[in-house]
C-alpha cells in the first residue's frame, strides 16, 4: 500500500478549491483565479495545518497546471539542488501549453541570505512560463523582495469564521470515519476536533491514530487528559521551555478560563509550593479576561511557573 493510501491526510486531501475548508474570503480571491484562468506569483502564510499546501495544489488541479513541489525545509535550503531543479523544470516546454508552477512549501526556512534572493532572480528570469507559490508560517521570514513580487493570501481564521468551519470539518470527520468503516460516538469526535482545532492535519492524524482500534469511545476521553497532564508535567519539571511553548500551541484554542482551570487540576499534586501556584494561575486567569494575546498570556504565566514553582520529584 502506498504511503499516501495508508496517511489519511494524503488520502482524503482536498483536490479541487470548492473542496477545501476555509473561509469565503480566502476561497473567492481562489475562485477569481480560475475563473481568470491565471495563477499570479503567490505567497500564502498562516499556522500549520490550516491548508496552504493543500489549497496550492488544488489551484493547480483546477486550471490544469503542470507543477512541482519543493520542500523548503528539505531540498530547498541547498541552494544548487534548487537551482538546478527548477531551472530544469521551468526551462522544458510543455507541449500541451500548460502554465507551469512551483510550489515551494515551508520556504520561510530557506536561507534568508543566499536561497530566498536566488528565488526572486529565478521569478523574473522564468516568468514567461512559469509561476511561483510559496507557503510558509511565518511570512516576516520572507526577505522584503519576495514580498513585492507576489500576491500575499493571509490563511488566518477570524473567530467569527470558526464555528462554520469547525462544522463543516466536523462532515468531513465523519464521512471519513464512516468510509474506515470505524465506529465513533459522535461527541468525542467533536472534543476531538476542538481539542486541535484549526490544524486540519494535526485533526486528521490524531483521528487516525485513535481510530487505530477500530472505533472512537469515550475512553480515549482519559488517554487525552492523561497524555495532556503528562506532557505538561515533564516539560514544567525539566524546564524545557520549547516543549512547554508546543503544549501552549495544542491547547490554546480550549476556552482562556477552562484552561487555567485545568492547569491547576493538572499541577496541583505535582508541586511542592502550592501556595505559589495557586496565586500565580488565579493571576494569569484573571489576566485572560483582558489581554490581547491569550497564546502569550499562557506562556507568561507557565514560564514563570517554571522559573518559580517547586516541584516533587
Amino acid at each position: 500500500m502506498e504511503v499516501g493510501q495508508f496517511l489519511w491526510v494524503e488520502k482524503y486531501r482536498p483536490r479541487t478549491i470548492e473542496d477545501c475548508i476555509l473561509p469565503d474570503s480566502v476561497k473567492d480571491t481562489f475562485r477569481t483565479f480560475i475563473k481568470k484562468g491565471e495563477i499570479p506569483n503567490l505567497l500564502l502564510s498562516g499556522t500549520a495545518g490550516t491548508g496552504k499546501t493543500t489549497l496550492a495544489r488544488a489551484l493547480c488541479e483546477d486550471l490544469g497546471c503542470d507543477y512541482i513541489i519543493i520542500n523548503g525545509s528539505d531540498e530547498g535550503r541547498q541552494i544548487d539542488t534548487l537551482r538546478t531543479k527548477i531551472k530544469q523544470f521551468a526551462s522544458a516546454v510543455s507541449f500541451e501549453g500548460k502554465t507551469k508552477v512551483v510550489i515551494l512549501d515551508e520556504a520561510d526556512y530557506m536561507n534568508r541570505e543566499s536561497v530566498q534572493p536566488a528565488l526572486r532572480a529565478f521569478i523574473e528570469t522564468f516568468s514567461e512560463n512559469c509561476r511561483f507559490i510559496f507557503t510558509c508560517n511565518y511570512a516576516n521570514k520572507l526577505i522584503a523582495p519576495l514580498h513585492s513580487r507576489t500576491t500575499v493570501v493571509d490563511f488566518k481564521i477570524n473567530p467569527s469564521d470558526r464555528p462554520e468551519l469547525a462544522s463543516k470539518f466536523m462532515v468531513r470527520m465523519k464521512y471519513i470515519l464512516d468510509s474506515e468503516g470505524i465506529e465513533y460516538n459522535e461527541k468525542v469526535v467533536a472534543e476531538l476536533l476542538m481539542k486541535y482545532f484549526p490544524d486540519y492535519r494535526r485533526v486528521l492524524n490524531e483521528l487516525q491514530r485513535y481510530s487505530s482500534g477500530g472505533s472512537i469511545d469515550e475512553g480515549i476521553l482519559s488517554n487525552f487528559q492523561e497524555v495532556n497532564a503528562k506532557a505538561l508535567a515533564e516539560s514544567l519539571k525539566a524546564k524545557d521551555w520549547k516543549k512547554m511553548r508546543q503544549w501552549v500551541v495544542n491547547n490554546v484554542d480550549t476556552d482562556p478560563q477552562g484552561i487555567f482551570r485545568q492547569i491547576y487540576d493538572i499541577l496541583l499534586p505535582q508541586v511542592k509550593s502550592i501556595p505559589q501556584l495557586v496565586l500565580l494561575i488565579a493571576d494569569y486567569q484573571y489576566k485572560a479576561a483582558f489581554v490581547a494575546d491569550q497564546e502569550i498570556n499562557l506562556t507568561a504565566c507557565l514560564t514563570e511557573i517554571m522559573a518559580n514553582v517547586e516541584f516533587t520529584k
